[in-house]
């Protein structure tokens, strides 16, 4: 029986990991996850997304690693090096290229593209290491495995475009291997894997112990460190899954609530003194929010250890004690070395981003689908405040599930997608694709600009043809085919321009809003004259868009990769 081997990196805003599975293909797979922080005494199924370059930006380490190493170097030291955590939100909302900069902790900046690869390349090295370890008589080679790399399913596809660019230069895939890296959405791998969990697996504050069987349609919210992602899901016949609502979501993750909590501490201490303080102390601020991170988890009164630096600070340029600068303000109190905030105080840090969870759930469930359950996944998902205020709000409505684990469920869910990607059979078109083409001019709808005459005819160039419309349905492995024709009998060559954009019915490819993608160009004899045609052939349905063409009569051969990034 043939030997699949799958690793999934699921690649977070605050957390990384990755799990991998060597099971023979028709095996149930059952995914080994990697565990971190054992050098910490900690075990968890990621860690800290994190890297530490030194002065001359040659990497260092990762994770847990990256993060000791910076939090326990002298200031000094600490200003030289370059250390970027959280650094995947900085790929959001942004027009990328591959030369676009990171800023690091201490305000130098490095190439976006470099930090990235070095990331991953680190994640490639340390799961064939691992995997190498615990087989026998064998050494696996990148070449090896099929390659998941997850992505929130609202980045735009210049940022997923990025992620690929990354994981070549990281080795993750090399020319001729292309096919075996498969971009996954995030909440799309937690729904496959919630699909099979039994009802055991859950937290099942207000559920009854169904079940997600065929005809179920359930919406999974993935609460990340950045982003919130929101797909809905209709489980077919046989257990494959069918994209209901286009992806939506936010990015008011975790990291909302954190950027709140170091703002009240701005507000505690003075925009001089804290403003300072980041600026000389950048690794104990980054102690200080590792702390906080893992008490805002539960919903008790947070208490914080006060670092000796932050005390002599205050003392040095305010001249008074610590103690003082907790008397006017509300909700935080100074307990013997330590910040103790409040509850309530601690709640209206959620505020912003329950506020945008709970918009977007309603938004959704307002397009009149039949949704069942809400399923949270992510680590945002393990805070209780999270949880308690989705099942406040649409408890009465839909069953609010979260599995055990949730920060463990899109890697699951990654690996078994790698195995089986048809088990998501379609999805909804985030944009709308098309082509440029040529019609016989017509003077009541064609723009006067765009006439040019062909073999005595009128016509107008410039068409924006759709080939699929944003929100559409695509099965997974759909093949759209077109064929084009010559416009005039002495046409030396075609070129085939593609195009994607939001609207949905564009009239001309240079309209605004309308961006060129890729293109294909056809050298063709003139003795075929319009007898020559060129097939083409386009596969929407995967992550990663293909789309080949052929000279039907010189049977030239030829593919586009699709370019979505900016031209630096």
């Amino acid at each position: 029986m043939t030997e699949l081997v799958i690793v999934a990196i699921d690649f977070g805003t605050a957390y990384s990991g990755y799990a991998f599975s060597l099971t023979p293909s028709g095996a149930e797979i059952d995914p080994f996850l990697k565990t971190w922080g054992k050098e910490l005494g900690l075990d968890t199924p990621k860690t800290p997304t994190c890297i530490l370059f030194n002065e001359d930006k040659e990497f260092v380490k990762f994770g847990y690693e990256a993060k000791t190493i910076y939090i326990n170097m002298q200031e000094e030291e600490a200003k030289k090096n370059y250390f970027f955590e959280n650094f995947k939100m900085m790929l959001y909302g942004k027009k990328l290229s591959k030369d676009v900069l990171f800023k690091a902790a201490n305000g130098k900046s490095m190439k976006a593209l470099k930090v990235f690869t070095e990331a991953l390349r680190y994640m490639r090295k340390d799961a064939i290491k691992t995997i190498n370890t615990n087989t026998e008589g064998r050494k696996f080679i990148p070449s090896d495995f099929t390659w998941v790399l997850t992505v929130p399913a609202i980045w735009d596809s210049s940022a997923k475009q990025f992620m690929r660019e990354a994981a070549a230069q990281a080795g993750i895939i090399t020319e001729g291997t292309q096919e075996k890296l498969i971009i996954a959405l995030e909440p799309e791998a937690a729904s496959v894997w919630c699909k099979k969990l039994p009802a055991d697996g859950f937290i099942t504050q207000n559920h009854d112990g169904g079940s997600l069987s065929q005809g179920t349609q359930f919406m999974v919210v993935d609460c990340g460190g950045g982003t919130i992602d929101i797909t809905v899901h209709k489980v077919l016949d046989g257990g494959a899954l069918e994209e209901l609502h286009k992806a939506s979501g936010n990015n008011l993750g975790g990291q909302t609530v954190d950027r709140k909590f170091k703002e009240f501490l701005r507000e505690i201490f003075g925009h001089g003194v804290w403003d300072e303080y980041e600026r000389n102390f950048p690794s104990e601020v980054q102690r200080i929010m590792n702390e906080f991170m893992f008490l805002k988890k539960g919903d008790d009164d947070v208490m914080i250890m006060c670092p000796f630096n932050l005390g002599t600070l205050v003392q040095k340029k305010k001249r008074q004690e610590i103690e003082k600068f907790f008397e006017k303000v509300q909700g935080a109190s100074w307990d013997d070395g330590s910040i103790k905030i409040s509850k309530e105080k601690l709640d209206t840090f959620f505020a912003d981003s329950l506020k945008g969870i709970i918009d977007s759930i309603r938004e959704t469930l307002n397009k009149h689908l039949n949704i069942e359950y809400i399923l949270l996944v992510g680590g945002y998902a393990e805070s209780k405040i999270l949880r308690q205020c989705v099942i406040g709000q649409f408890g009465d409505q839909c069953k609010v599930l979260c599995p055990y684990k949730p920060q463990e469920v899109i890697l699951k869910g990654a690996v078994q997608l790698g195995k089986n990607p048809a088990v998501v059979a379609s999805r909804k078109s985030a944009f709308t694709y098309g082509v440029s083409v040529c019609e016989k001019f017509d003077e009541l709808k064609h723009r006067e600009d765009k006439k040019f005459a062909a073999d005595g005819e009128e016509f107008c160039s410039d068409i924006f043809m759709t080939l699929l419309e944003e929100g559409e349905n695509v099965g997974w492995n759909e093949v759209r085919r077109l064929n084009f024709n010559p416009v005039s009998a002495g046409q030396t060559g075609m070129e085939i321009k593609f195009y994607h954009t939001h609207k949905k019915n564009p009239m001309y490819t240079d309209e605004d809003g309308v961006k060129e993608v890729g293109s294909l160009s056809f050298r063709m004899p003139t003795t075929c004259g319009k007898n020559h045609e060129v097939k083409l052939e386009i596969k929407f349905g995967s992550s990663n868009i293909r789309v080949s063409g052929t000279g039907l009569v010189s049977d030239v051969k030829k593919s586009v990769k699709m370019d979505f990034m900016t031209k630096a």
